[in-house]
């Protein structure tokens, strides 16, 4: 499986909380639902689906998890949705316990093992293990090189600071654009994928 990050990101790199105010408030972050006025569904609609189509389970940290498994239940009937809906889950976790994966088809993996896991699933057989939000695991899986690719949709604002995927080790990483399109609301849509030497 390869694993791919999606995100919704400002130019300054911040992807904390791009869906409501009350979202993800750490750190006194207060610009929640910043990407709503930058939403282009004919643009960037078509290349959420389009990127579903490829996914064969879902990877989260704790928090987004919960935050998905509150939104996307009531949604049935929509593709999207049904899609999010019946994909397997992974949820990274060490405060979660079993019993509280209301969220179908949702499989906890203990933070501790996190990695292992991780690696295991990367060396099956399959489609895309996407990764949205859960900014510390993606900043984790890029530092550790086990991200396959990432797409952004690169929001033309600034955030001032806020939760960021991107390793602050010091480290030279290199990705190659695969594709590219630029939404009517300013919005550039980009896939990278890594690149190898």
């Amino acid at each position: 499986m390869r694993i791919v990050i999606g995100e919704f990101i400002s130019l300054d790199g911040v992807v904390q909380a791009p869906g409501h105010p009350d979202e993800d408030t750490d750190g006194g972050f207060a610009h929640g639902g910043w990407t709503h006025p930058f939403f282009d569904p004919a643009v960037m609609g078509a290349a959420l689906a389009e990127w579903g189509v490829g996914t064969e389970a879902m990877l989260f940290g704790r928090h987004t998890w919960q935050v998905m498994a509150a939104a996307w239940p009531n949604r049935a009937g929509d593709p999207f949705a049904d899609h999010m809906n019946s994909v397997a889950k992974y949820v990274v976790t060490n405060t979660l316990h079993d019993d509280e994966l209301t969220w179908n088809n949702t499989t906890r993996i203990p933070g501790d093992q996190a990695l292992d896991q991780i690696r295991k699933l990367r060396d099956t057989n399959g489609g895309d293990l996407v990764v949205t939000g859960s900014a510390s695991l993606a900043r984790t899986l890029i530092a550790e090189g086990l991200a396959d690719e990432l797409r952004l949709m690169i929001m033309p604002i600034l955030l001032g600071g806020g939760k960021t995927i991107y390793p602050s080790d010091g480290a030279l990483r290199t990705f190659e654009l695969v594709s590219t399109i630029t939404s009517g609301t300013g919005v550039h849509v980009a896939t990278y994928k890594t690149k190898t030497a």
